[in-house]
């Protein structure tokens, strides 16, 4: 039984923090990162080189490693939807190259998919149908000839099952088909993945013949295969194409509880954050919340770490927020569980250090850092900065062992909710840089608010031109630029994002990129100048604010100064009486809950306070 929402919001303040604290930051979580070497293949075609992409092909060939064919030829397949030059002058200097040929048949599909929309059918128009159907009609001889190139493999054969289903083939054409993807790799998950969705309810079956379908393949599945999570697929497309509850017993509830406890005992099988099982670890993370299981959720996001995928988030919002908001919800969920003067669940005794892979950040702002530093004093973070040139600054967040509760309750990422604070009322501008290996990001921020954003991604589409004109337009006037074309065309520029990144700052008249920023995350406290804002309360902000003079570096916070026994006394006092009159309003059955909530509320200030001071005071003895 959940407990009333007043005793649940107490606990969820008492608990939340420590309640996976030791999952990875939100900043750090990426939505499918390639590994190193598709990675380097996916940079290089969308500067329209081909080499590695052929490089890395051939080798899965020759090794037969077709699961790993299939994602990169799927993730080659999709760079090449919006950058095709490279794929272009592959075929025309190996038109009978098989790995080639197999990126163009995946490309089709991927073209008529994109026109068709995953939309129910009912919400297709006749005009997007028709463009589907006649590109489909034209992978047929594509899909054909990749085959022929290379008998062996298994994925031309994944690519004719999903061409099956758009096509509507009839069923002893699907049936061929994979019986020929089983006489390659009868273990392929990408094959019977798409199987799978053939045999479905939304397609042209049922939910008993996908359980069915599903729970055989897993049966026959060696240890250890991702094959075994299939009814876990099953599930969840059960699961999220029902729009109502069913009345009374669910009559495929036992099988999904099966598939449930399948997948966990698979997922115990790899390692924590091993980039392959993320699959049908996010998959198994949905369905855990779903059937309110919050626990074991939480476990499987520790398994996930960074490694976020688009599906199955995708099929509820954008994957990347959606897959924050669900852990999220889950470490709240658990906290409210947690008895208010109970201990939270024990953390793993070795925590992973994220450090590495959180994206560096780093802010530019027109103002001296002094002034930067004053309208930062009530941000919640720890800020240090740097000189920048004249009246210019550098700002990055310093890393704190306990966040802020204000910072917790912040959605951003650090450096940009802090630049919200320290822009507001201000004149000038910030823009916040960040960098990963395979993107960066500019966003400019003015009075308190985010005016653009704009990120590099070697797999992105390239931006449209009047989308790119809109950004050059804000970010020209922001800066007071007169002409926003150059703008425009770096905006619009592919191949290297931190390259990219740095000609911006450039064109905008601002301080050139501090250096070593993308590596260590730490990079100011080795310029010369640098200065740490310590973090303060909203109290002692706003305090600090009035009494910092003009032009100069807010002093160290007060908060470590030693306590006097006024100081004790009065807090101790309140304390006493608030607890009574808590406990006397609680135990009164003339006193309402919200009355007794408001006192509960209020006694914790002092308890807080006390506490803290306490923690301080131990930290400073011998």
């Amino acid at each position: 039984m959940r407990p009333a929402f007043p005793l649940a919001f107490l606990r969820i303040l008492r608990h939340r923090d420590a309640i996976g604290a030791d999952l990875a930051p939100d900043e750090a979580v990426v939505v499918d990162p390639p590994d190193a070497q598709l990675r380097t293949a996916l940079t290089a075609a969308t500067a329209g080189d081909h080499a590695p992409a052929r490089e890395l092909l051939a080798a899965t060939r020759t090794h037969a490693q077709w699961e790993r064919r299939d994602a990169c030829v799927s993730r080659l397949a999709r760079t090449a939807l919006h950058h095709d030059g490279w794929l272009d002058t592959w075929l025309t200097e190996a038109p009978d190259d098989p790995d080639a040929v197999l990126v163009l048949a995946d490309l089709q599909l991927h073209q008529a998919w994109k026109i068709r929309t995953g939309a129910r059918a009912k919400d297709v128009e006749r005009d997007q149908f028709q463009a589907f159907f006649a590109l489909l009609t034209d992978a047929v001889p594509v899909i054909g000839r990749a085959a022929e190139l290379n008998p062996d493999d298994p994925v031309p054969w994944r690519i004719a099952l999903t061409h099956a289903r758009g096509i509507q083939a009839p069923r002893e054409v699907f049936d061929l088909y994979l019986d020929e993807a089983e006489d390659r790799d009868p273990h392929h998950f990408g094959c019977h993945e798409q199987a799978l969705q053939y045999v479905c309810a939304k397609w042209y079956g049922s939910h008993e013949e996908m359980f069915a379908y599903a729970e055989r393949v897993a049966a026959s599945a060696p240890p250890g295969s991702q094959l075994h999570a299939l009814p876990l697929r099953a599930a969840l497309e059960y699961r999220l194409s029902e729009e109502d509850e069913p009345e009374g017993p669910d009559p495929y509830g036992p099988r999904v509880a099966a598939a449930l406890t399948r997948a966990l005992a698979l997922s115990e099988t790899y390692g924590p954050g091993d980039r392959e099982a993320a699959g049908f670890r996010n998959e198994l993370a949905l369905m855990l919340i779903m059937a309110d299981r919050p626990a074991d959720a939480l476990e499987v996001f520790r398994a996930i770490g960074v490694h976020a995928t688009e599906s199955p988030w995708d099929r509820i919002g954008d994957p990347r927020a959606e897959f924050l908001e669900a852990r999220s919800d889950v470490r709240l969920d658990l906290a409210s569980r947690v008895p208010f003067f109970g201990g939270p669940p024990e953390q793993p005794a070795a925590a992973p250090d994220w450090a590495e892979l959180v994206p560096r950040a780093v802010a530019i702002v027109p103002a001296p850092p002094a002034e930067v530093a004053q309208a930062a004093l009530i941000c919640g973070f720890s800020l240090r900065t740097a000189p920048a040139g004249d009246g210019y600054s550098y700002v990055e967040v310093v890393p704190e062992a306990t966040r802020g509760r204000r910072s917790m309750l912040l959605p951003e990422e650090p450096l940009t909710a802090a630049a919200e604070t320290f822009t507001t009322g201000e004149s000038w501008p910030a823009l916040v840089l960040h960098r990963t290996p395979e993107r960066s990001s500019v966003t400019a921020l003015h009075q308190g608010r985010r005016i653009v954003t704009h990120t590099w991604d070697t797999e992105a589409p390239v931006p449209g031109h009047t989308e790119a004109r809109a950004v050059a337009g804000e970010l020209a006037y922001l800066y007071r630029l007169a002409d926003p074309r150059p703008l425009v065309h770096l905006l619009r520029a592919t191949g290297d994002p931190a390259r990219h990144q740095g000609d911006l700052v450039t064109a905008l008249g601002l301080p050139p990129v501090p250096p070593g920023f993308g590596g260590d995350t730490q990079i100011l406290d080795a310029l010369p100048g640098a200065r740490v804002m310590a973090r303060r309360s909203i109290l002692a902000g706003m305090r600090d604010t009035m009494r910092a003079s003009p032009g100069s570096h807010p002093p160290a916070p007060q908060d470590d100064a030693p306590r006097t026994a006024r100081w004790w006394l009065t807090r101790a006092a309140t304390l006493a009486v608030l607890s009574t009159a808590s406990v006397l309003a609680w135990s009164s059955p003339h006193i309402g809950w919200f009355r007794a909530t408001l006192l509960s509320v209020a006694a914790l200030y002092p308890a807080g306070a006390l506490a803290a001071a306490l923690r301080r005071r131990a930290r400073a003895a011998p």
